[in-house]
């Protein structure tokens, strides 16, 4: 679209009925919306309050406030929001009401059909955004008016001073017709003062060309100085991520566990919220939340630690059940980690409203929360942490389906299992090589990770000659065998041999 639309459009939906909201919910978040959603009238205008909203649909028949009556609200209180209304009634009178009183852009009938609606929609975004630039070119306007106006009070100015000219050369040629001499000898001394003032210009002029030179200078130092900052910040970024995955491996030191459970989790977590299509902010947070999701636990006894959930006793339990509280006050003072703090509190609620540490049910769990808690879960499954046994990963899979309805939105859940998918597709692509037969390159699938879970090579990197001697000399010196999954050549893929 437009400048507006390079910015993510905010979409309001208020109904009484969840399954509308869900079902209008799918229906924009494709086509790059964010959508809010708001179960009555009263609902919708906290949010129109607490954030901004570009347009909002809303339906007609709800209880206490009905759809009229909404929309006039919103009018009056937030004219430049597009409104459109959704009813599931031939009643001509409340479809005056609403035109006349919420001044709507459409009325669409329930039920609607998906394009019509997704081009009202557009519609009304698109009209937004002209009424937008109309008032920034009426500004424009009144800003160059306003402009030329100063111009021409200069240029009256000018020929005040024009005129004021004029009449000393008048009385110069007055002056003239009384002699010659006196005429010589003003223009003797008027070439004096020429000689005078231009000496004064050429002393100006080097002094103009000096501060350019000085001004130069100072540009080139400005520049050089904003390199150095755009530098120091991202060597900043870099720093604080790396500070983030030290803090979970120092977490996995204390609890004596899996090593690199956290970096796993974040990378599923990362991996699943891009599938979803959330934004890049989104699932910054999200990786963040799965890397710090158990940075609770610090303050738990030590006999927790380790223990499978299963084997809690409940008073362990309790105690347990607290470490998303506490996660959350360690992270909160952190305003990069904020976010991801939330979400962190809620990775254990469920839609059915079983869930703790405060009983969220619905639209009220994050998709966040629930992307991080459906990671962790099959990751800690996988590694027996949370029972006596290790799953398989199909174990692990299949657990999860089994609560799936009580415990996450279908988006999650089916995202979930193409991700799946992807990833037996993966381990099948992967192969295992002793560092003797590495060579440069190739390229890992897997990280590399210390025995406390630290990440010593990222996936995706490239061996080089001299980080091969390196390994080679590390085994050596420590009396230690490493072996690394390395990304199938694709050529190797091709020359495998046909089945029979």
């Amino acid at each position: 679209m437009t400048e507006s639309s390079a910015q993510q459009a905010v979409v309001l939906c208020v109904d009484d009925e969840p399954s509308i909201l869900s079902a209008l919910r799918r229906l924009f978040r494709p086509q790059g919306y964010r959508v809010l959603l708001a179960e009555g009238g009263a609902a919708g205008l906290e949010m129109l309050a607490a954030e901004p909203v570009d347009l909002v649909v809303s339906d007609m028949r709800m209880p206490e406030m009905d759809g009229v009556q909404f929309l006039e609200q919103v009018r009056e209180r937030w004219p430049a929001v597009v409104r459109i209304m959704l009813t599931g009634y031939a009643d001509i009178n409340s479809t005056i009401g609403a035109i006349n009183r919420g001044e709507i852009h459409r009325y669409i009938a329930k039920p609607w059909d998906d394009q019509d609606i997704l081009l009202s929609v557009g519609d009304g975004l698109r009209r937004k955004q002209l009424e937008e630039d109309n008032r920034r070119l009426d500004q424009l306007t009144q800003d160059q008016n306003a402009e030329l106006g100063r111009v021409n009070i200069q240029l009256e100015v000018a020929l005040l001073e024009l005129q004021e000219v004029n009449q000393k050369l008048q009385s110069a040629n007055e002056q003239l017709q009384e002699g010659n001499e006196v005429l010589e000898q003003r223009v003797k001394a008027r070439t004096q003062d020429l000689l005078t003032a231009n000496t004064k210009l050429g002393a100006a002029n080097e002094q103009l060309g000096s501060a350019n030179e000085q001004l130069g200078s100072a540009n080139a130092g400005m520049a050089k100085a904003n390199a150095q900052l755009g530098a120091a910040n991202l060597q900043l970024e870099e720093n604080f991520a790396l500070s983030i995955g030290i803090f979970a491996s120092l977490l996995e030191l204390r609890d004596g566990g899996v090593a690199g459970h956290g970096h796993r989790v974040a990378n599923l977590a990362r991996r699943l919220a891009e599938k979803m299509k959330l934004s890049g902010v989104e699932v910054v947070d999200i990786y963040n939340a799965g890397l710090l999701h158990e940075v609770g636990k610090i303050g738990l006894p030590d006999a927790l630690f380790g223990k499978p959930e299963s084997l809690m006793s409940g008073a362990e339990f309790e105690v347990y059940k607290l470490h998303p509280l506490h996660a959350q006050t360690a992270l909160m003072p952190l305003g990069r980690l904020r976010q991801s703090a939330v979400i962190i509190r809620s990775q254990h609620e469920r839609i059915d409203g079983r869930g703790y540490p405060d009983g969220l049910s619905g639209f009220e769990v994050s998709i966040g929360a629930q992307i991080v808690s459906v990671s962790s879960m099959y990751e800690a499954l996988v590694a027996g942490r949370l029972a006596e046994k290790e799953y398989s990963t199909e174990e692990a899979a299949q657990a999860i389906r089994l609560t799936a309805a009580t415990r996450y939105d279908p988006e999650v859940i089916e995202a979930f299992e193409l991700l799946l998918v992807e990833l037996a597709a993966e381990a099948l692509a992967d192969i295992e090589v002793l560092s003797a037969l590495l060579k440069p390159g190739m390229v890992l699938a897997r990280a590399v990770l210390s025995p406390h879970g630290s990440v010593l090579l990222p996936v995706g990197y490239s061996f080089t000659t001299p980080v091969i001697k390196q390994v080679l000399e590390v085994e050596q010196r420590n009396n230690m065998q490493f072996v690394f999954f390395i990304k199938k050549p694709v050529a190797d893929k091709r020359r495998a041999p046909a089945k029979v």
